[in-house]
């Protein structure tokens, strides 16, 4: 019978085999969304804490600043490091090769 608990699992997968097959297609693609939840972690566990942050524009800033550290967090760069040498040549850099500051394309010297 249609009614089982068995066929109505096998229904369930089914149906959502068309979008699972990317995963299948694609061994790169995560399954969860874990690296993004530990990336914010440090903002939620202090989201008490930003509500005095001065002004929109501040609470602006250090959203931009965040999401600079933890982009090059995710890529094995240190922040630090990373910009500091950003910060050094952006103003000599032209706007048209900005992606070549980005913390994937930086080296360490």
């Amino acid at each position: 019978s249609g009614k089982t608990s068995l066929a109505e699992a096998i229904r369930y997968a089914l149906g959502r085999m068309p979008k699972a097959r990317a995963y299948l297609k694609n061994g790169q693609l995560e399954l969860d969304n874990n690296i993004c939840e530990r990336s914010i972690r440090p903002l939620t566990l202090g989201r008490k804490n930003y509500l005095f942050m001065g002004s929109e524009g501040g609470g602006k800033a250090a959203a931009i600043a965040y999401s600079l550290i933890e982009t090059a967090r995710m890529n094995r760069i240190d922040p630090e490091a990373w910009l500091t040498w950003v910060l050094a040549h952006i103003a000599d850099h032209k706007i048209n090769r900005i992606d070549e500051l980005a913390p994937w394309n930086w080296q360490p010297r």
